[in-house]
């Protein structure tokens, strides 16, 4: 194989809850993950020049070690003394420092990639031990579908599929810093927190009005207050036919659930762009477990 072409995808988070801090300064959280079918398009190829070169067709985006892609092939290259070069070019669609993941997801598919194109012959849980050092939601990117994730999101359980459902995904034109929101937010200020357990229980039954109604992140104490355009495109979301609407991650996205109601959430999507609220929105759909790393080419 020379050359290979993959989808990274991203993930809303269905519920997000933290528990505890470590003396560390890390979050214990307790939050479920599910990927949805939106995607920043890689190619990577083989070269005879060692090395590693990514570009980018976002201008500002860095092509080095501040990459959390070129890291990623750049950790397997050193553990496994790999002669020749690699070609990486990143397609970026999925919004950035939005609460989807892209970075995490760009990093786990370029591991993927990685293993593949030189034959490395890594099975997915090692990836996902080697992903874990270069970030804590990259395990799960290589995991996707949907998942339970605790601990700081390392500890991972796979959950069954969710029912198909559409999803308006709305970033407006503000970015946040995750660091700055977990630095931020205080657990004992927090009076509800998401039903964890019952939206696991609704999964596995199969209950999408469960799901919905169970839906809740802590973090918007935080990046609410500070962006209240969140607010705003929840109440927009939920007035035009979502069953429920919340942010994800540690935001700005927000994310919408129309259940059997395509048609609401594209003219939702429209309102949106017309209110100036929101830059990039999107209709989409959830993303099962089978379909979420796989080659184009």
């Amino acid at each position: 194989m020379q050359q290979i072409r993959l989808k990274a995808y991203g993930k809303v988070n269905l519920c997000l809850d933290i528990v505890g801090k470590r003396d560390n300064g890390y979050h214990d959280l307790r939050m479920v993950m599910q990927t949805v079918n939106l995607y920043d398009s890689i190619y990577m190829k083989k070269s005879e020049n060692p090395g590693i070169t990514l570009t980018s067709n976002v201008s500002w985006l860095p092509c080095d070690e501040g990459n959390l892609a070129w890291r990623a092939a750049k950790l397997l290259t050193d553990e496994f003394a790999v002669t020749e070069g690699v070609e990486i070019s990143l397609y970026k669609y999925l919004p950035v420092a939005a609460g989807m993941a892209g970075g995490s997801a760009d990093c786990a598919t370029v591991l993927f990639g990685m293993n593949r194109l030189f034959e490395l012959g890594l099975s997915r849980q090692e990836l996902m031990v080697r992903g874990l050092t270069l970030g804590s939601d990259v395990p799960y990117c290589l995991m996707r579908g949907t998942a339970l994730a605790e601990g700081i999101g390392e500890q991972l359980t796979r959950l069954p599929d969710v029912p198909s459902c559409p999803v308006l995904i709305a970033k407006p034109p503000v970015s946040v810093s995750t660091k700055e929101v977990y630095q931020k937010f205080r657990l004992p200020e927090v009076r509800e927190h998401p039903d964890v357990n019952g939206m696991v229980r609704a999964i596995r039954e199969g209950n999408l009005d469960g799901i919905c109604s169970r839906m809740g992140n802590v973090l918007e104490t935080v990046t609410e207050r500070d962006y209240p355009v969140i607010r705003e495109l929840k109440d927009r979301m939920k007035v035009a036919g979502a069953a429920n609407a919340l942010m994800s991650g540690s935001g700005p996205t927000v994310f919408g659930l129309f259940p059997e109601n395509a048609k609401a959430a594209e003219r939702a999507k429209e309102e949106i762009l017309g209110s100036g609220l929101a830059r990039q929105v999107y209709v989409t759909e959830f993303f099962p477990m089978k379909s979420t790393v796989q080659e184009v080419e």
